[in-house]
């Protein structure tokens, strides 16, 4: 189980591109304790520079700053490297459906030209986050590989367009491509203080501060909250997938579903604080439920998440009181 019992040759060079993001720094930082050589690439647009500062005197760790929008930069940070674990994106369904053409820009030709760089650059293997608003709008529940219904934002729209790339560099030209569709993520290091955070940090450091939370729509809308040590795990899991694994996408998450009301409430006594949220009204774009099906992940990648919602959360909640 997990991913600690992986074994990965120390000659081993990974690039992570998204490396100041949440997902990126905590993947550099289980690389390194592998003993693993590492290459960071962001540009820091919604990076942040304090996740690589306790990277920088590594000598197993190499940052460069630049944008996957540019396709030389993309070029030489592929050079010498085996395994792409390509996490930089433009997140938020709120943000796409306001600002459609820089996600076609960062996303789209982001992901095409890391595609075409570590394919000319001789990498192994490819894996590159998705996401699981790939879904849209089909009721279906648990989410299952092949079952999607239409997409709901231009962010949806770019991972789906990232998964037909991925599909077609494995099958046309040999890159060996594998995508994780994500589950609503959280865990350490994920940004409280963007306009357009994520639920949890956005919640923690607000009720910390004594304040009301706005909670969308009625709260009973529900999430299959995925811990970053699972994400990690699936990450380095799909470099050192059978090939038959490679040219598809696959669910990350750990198979459980809490309504936002439910996280709150937990949230509220872990902090040990009482505290009423305003209800609001429903976000254009949202999916209402997500529930995750990993059946395939766990046969054909060998995901087998350690944990789950509660158990993350309580670790997750510990960061922010020491951090935020």
């Amino acid at each position: 189980m997990g991913y600690k019992n992986l074994n990965v040759s120390s000659s081993s060079v990974f690039l992570v591109t998204g490396a100041a993001g949440f997902i990126g720094s905590n993947i550099v930082e289980a690389i390194l304790k592998m003993g693993c050589k590492v290459k960071g690439l962001d540009n820091f647009a919604t990076g942040r520079k304090i996740n690589v500062e306790e990277f920088k005197n590594n000598s197993n760790y190499q940052f460069i700053e630049g944008n996957i929008t540019d396709y030389d930069t993309c070029l030489k940070a592929c050079e010498g490297v085996d395994y792409v674990l390509h996490q930089a994106a433009l997140g938020s369904v709120p943000r796409s459906m306001k600002f459609p053409l820089i996600y076609e820009d960062n996303n789209i030709k982001g992901t095409s030209n890391m595609m075409e760089a570590a394919k000319q650059q001789g990498v192994k293997r490819f894996v590159y986050a998705s996401s699981s608003s790939v879904y849209g709008d089909s009721p279906v529940l648990p989410k299952k590989e092949g079952q999607e219904g239409n997409i709901l934002s231009p962010y949806a729209l770019t991972k789906k367009v990232n998964e037909l790339y991925g599909k077609l560099y494995t099958e046309v030209y040999g890159l060996e491509c594998i995508g994780l569709r994500y589950f609503n993520v959280f865990g350490r290091r994920q940004d409280p203080d963007s306009q357009y955070a994520a639920v949890i940090p956005k919640f923690i450091k607000a009720l910390k501060a004594g304040e009301r939370v706005q909670i969308y729509g009625d709260g009973e809308q529900s999430r299959d909250f995925t811990y970053i040590e699972n994400v990690i795990e699936a990450n380095l899991k799909s470099c050192f997938a059978p090939k038959e694994a490679c040219g598809r996408a696959y669910n990350i998450a750990f198979g459980e579903r809490f309504t936002v009301n439910q996280m709150y409430q937990l949230m509220c006594e872990q902090l040990g604080v009482s505290i009423e949220p305003i209800y609001v009204g429903e976000r254009p774009g949202d999916i209402r439920h997500t529930l995750a099906d990993t059946s395939d992940a766990q046969t054909l990648i060998g995901y087998n998440p350690d944990w789950n919602f509660t158990k993350g959360f309580i670790e997750a909640v510990k960061w922010y009181k020491e951090n935020i």
